[in-house]
């Protein structure tokens, strides 16, 4: 973990956890919403309709009506990407983004376990679909293959987190870069040790970003 330390005032009460498919961001998410008393909310959970039917593709002024309903109040957790969705709706009111940033060799290694132990268990996801292992593995076959998704997002999620340091419409946002698994529970724990009304008084610092390795 860096040196740096983040009060949870310096983070805001409206927070967007984003980053690589299978970086952990529902479970992080999770877990600093419940910290703060505030909602979670699961962008996956807003955009698949059963059968895999994804809103952002299908009905895409739909899903921006959800994301602006769940975003209403003064306090949330966002947990996934649909950046191009957030950036438009909410992201004018964000506090912090935290970029969970793990190594691709590790995503892909993790998204393989998860999507073997949900087909296994028969997982009911977001309360509408299954997840299916084999097509996984079909990396030729980009709408059905996270191992693809992976590979080739990693690069370019990485570019459009460093292009929002010198963004200017997104100064107001504090950014927070976890780049290990080590980081992200050094971070989660430090974030669990503060009093959940964080009184310390400290000026929150706007358009900085903390770097954790």
């Amino acid at each position: 973990m860096s040196e740096h330390f983040i009060s949870r005032a310096e983070l805001g009460r409206r927070i967007h956890v984003t980053g690589h498919s299978c970086a952990g961001k529902s479970t992080l998410a999770a877990q600093m919403a419940a910290s703060m008393s505030v909602p979670c909310i699961e962008l996956d959970a807003l955009n698949w309709l059963p059968d895999w039917v994804g809103l952002n593709a299908t009905d895409p002024a739909r899903l921006d009506a959800r994301i602006l309903e769940a975003t209403q109040g003064e306090g949330w957790v966002l947990a996934g990407s649909y950046e191009s969705f957030c950036e438009r709706l909410c992201w004018s009111r964000l506090d912090s983004l935290v970029f969970l940033d793990l190594p691709r060799w590790q995503l892909l290694l993790r998204v393989l376990a998860r999507s073997w132990r949900r087909w296994r268990n028969r997982e009911l996801l977001w309360g509408t679909n299954y997840e299916k292992f084999w097509p996984q593995l079909a990396v030729w076959n980009r709408e059905h293959s996270l191992v693809w998704w992976i590979w080739t997002q990693h690069a370019r999620k990485r570019a459009r987190f460093a292009a929002l340091r010198t963004d200017p419409r997104h100064a107001h946002i504090r950014l927070v870069h976890l780049r290990s698994v080590d980081a992200i529970n050094a971070f989660r724990e430090q974030f669990e040790r503060q009093a959940p009304a964080d009184q310390s008084g400290k000026e929150v610092r706007r358009g900085s970003q903390v770097n954790n390795a």
